[in-house]
């Protein structure tokens, strides 16, 4: 083993440990409350989030990679037909999520001790590849990034989601604070450093994620933020970046609003112009810097070069069938003039992200069944390019997700 390996396998053993003795997130044993909100609309629009451009089907198979406490379950529970396989390097991890396929019967899950570095031991490949708060802790995370690539499917779908830099300034200053003093994740340590962190001036960067995160002030909570023992974070361009090392191509972010200087606040200033002339990716890392307070980045990608499922450039868009977001809602109260309606996702967290629509574009808007094209939904082809206009709208806005698949 090179000096180089060894250093990487010290680094796995630590990550390892740390999760072996801090499982998170804290293991859960009632998923019934989760379990009530996946109706087949919250299914048929998460499918259509990560594969627009084939029909609804849920009988896919599925790799939770770093399955953590509940994630593996969680997944078979709510895709009861899919073929869902959680890996994980923590054994205390796996044990809760084994108690959950007891409990709710999941005969759809299997769980194997495993790093994601190794997934490719399985033997086999995967329609739907999750990895959300992992990568990001391992030692190499782009060999775990190849790897997972590398077991993902032909026409396949990958949800990963990474830590990112300037929305997490905070932590990284109390992390290095934390290695400064010599802190390690023992019980009288977090305790000490949970009664410290109430004594920050109130400006400092990490207060108002704790006022936001409660979970922040808990053991669990605080041992990963600041005591673990790898973590690093990913810029906009540097996530595509590793994106392209893996040979993935990216197909669209989690909740895409905050990433669109057509979306909110930015639409209004005066760099508006110039910031529609960026090409997309350049978009993305403004908007990044822009906002300034994104913690995680979570996207969705697609092995090779897949063109856009979603272009509403030619006269494809018509045969689109738009899905509504369940988190999208329609609000009434303290409306702009002329608005009937302000439509939010209540998954944003950026006020500004919210869409006033009028009287007509309402009428389109309940029209949506999850059936209907859009061009049965607009009618007449005088209200053609105001529907494709609004349409566009919907979809930058999170309100809508397409099957394109023509099926």
């Amino acid at each position: 083993m090179t000096d180089s390996e060894a250093a990487l396998a010290a680094v796995a053993a630590k990550v390892g440990a740390f999760y072996e003795a801090h499982p998170y997130p804290p293991a859960v044993d009632d998923l019934d409350g989760y379990a009530r909100k996946w109706d087949e609309g919250r299914r048929r629009a998460d499918f259509h989030l990560l594969w627009p451009d084939q029909p609804y089907r849920d009988d896919f198979s599925v790799l939770a990679a770093g399955c953590g406490t509940s994630q593996a379950a969680k997944i078979a529970l709510r895709w009861p037909r899919a073929r869902v396989t959680g890996i994980d390097v923590s054994a205390s991890s796996l044990a809760a999520s084994e108690a959950l396929k007891r409990r709710y019967q999941l005969d759809n899950l299997q769980l194997h001790a495993l790093p994601l570095e190794r997934a490719g031991e399985l033997g086999q490949s995967f329609d739907h590849v999750v990895c959300t708060g992992v990568l990001h802790h391992l030692p190499d995370p782009d060999a775990g990034l190849r790897a997972l690539a590398a077991v993902l499917e032909a026409a396949g779908a990958l949800q990963l989601m990474v830590y990112a830099p300037y929305g997490r300034a905070g932590i990284y200053l109390i992390q290095d604070y934390c290695r400064r003093l010599g802190l390690e994740p023992t019980a009288a340590d977090v305790l000490d450093l949970i009664v410290s962190l109430k004594a920050l001036p109130p400006d400092h960067p990490l207060v108002p994620m704790l006022r936001k995160s409660p979970d922040l002030l808990t053991r669990e909570g605080l041992a990963d933020a600041l005591l673990n023992p790898q973590d690093r974070a990913y810029s906009v361009p540097q996530l595509q970046g590793a994106l392209a090392a893996a040979d993935l191509a990216f197909g669209r972010w989690q909740r895409q609003a905050p990433y669109l200087p057509q979306c909110g606040a930015p639409a209004s200033t005066p760099h508006a112009p110039r910031l529609a002339r960026l090409p997309a990716h350049e978009q993305y890392a403004a908007m990044e810097l822009f906002r300034g307070t994104m913690a995680r980045h979570t996207v969705v990608a697609w092995r090779g070069d897949r063109p856009a499922a979603v272009d509403f450039g030619g006269q494809a868009w018509r045969e689109y069938v738009p899905v509504r977001i369940p988190d999208a809602i329609a609000v009434r109260d303290n409306l702009p003039p002329g608005a009937v309606a302000v439509l939010i996702n209540r998954t944003h967290t950026y006020t500004d992200l919210y869409l006033p629509i009028d009287a007509d574009q309402e009428r389109l808007l309940a029209a949506v069944d999850g059936r209907r094209t859009i061009a049965e939904i607009a009618g007449g082809s005088g209200q053609a390019d105001a529907a494709r206009d609004f349409f566009e709208q919907l979809w930058n806005y999170d309100q809508v997700v397409f099957d394109t698949s023509g099926g």
